[in-house]
């Protein structure tokens, strides 16, 4: 079992850039698909990003795409979520989550608490 543990958000302007990071307090990711996901105020959560364990393919949700990189480093036991142009639309809580699966497809068992993202206009 692994316990995934997200840190890096904050408050930022529209424009501007943050990386999330998510490490494993318990466990380790190495063979594990990761994803991003997040939940807007009053809205479901939705996908965000995700990677095989390998980090050799990633997949995006459409709004995301060009703008978003997920990105990870085994040796470091580590996923990262690389976000530039932010927009107030991309303001919620985002969840990293690991798959039991090598596939980027889920599904994602494992849950981390969040971490508040905020884009002011």
């Amino acid at each position: 079992q692994v316990q995934p543990v997200e840190s890096g958000g904050g408050l930022v302007q529209a424009g501007g850039s943050l990386r999330l990071s998510c490490a494993a307090s318990e466990g380790t990711f190495s063979n594990n698909a990761m994803g991003w996901f997040r939940q807007a105020p009053g809205k479901e959560r939705k996908f965000v990003a995700a990677i095989t364990w390998s980090g050799g393919m990633a997949r995006y949700e459409d709004s995301v795409k060009g703008r978003f990189t997920i990105s990870r480093d085994n040796a470091k036991n580590t996923v990262y979520l690389q976000m530039n142009s932010l927009k107030p639309d991309d303001t919620a809580v985002y969840y990293c989550a690991a798959s039991k699966s090598g596939s980027f497809l889920g599904p994602f068992d494992y849950w981390g608490m969040g971490t508040q993202v905020t884009v002011s206009s």
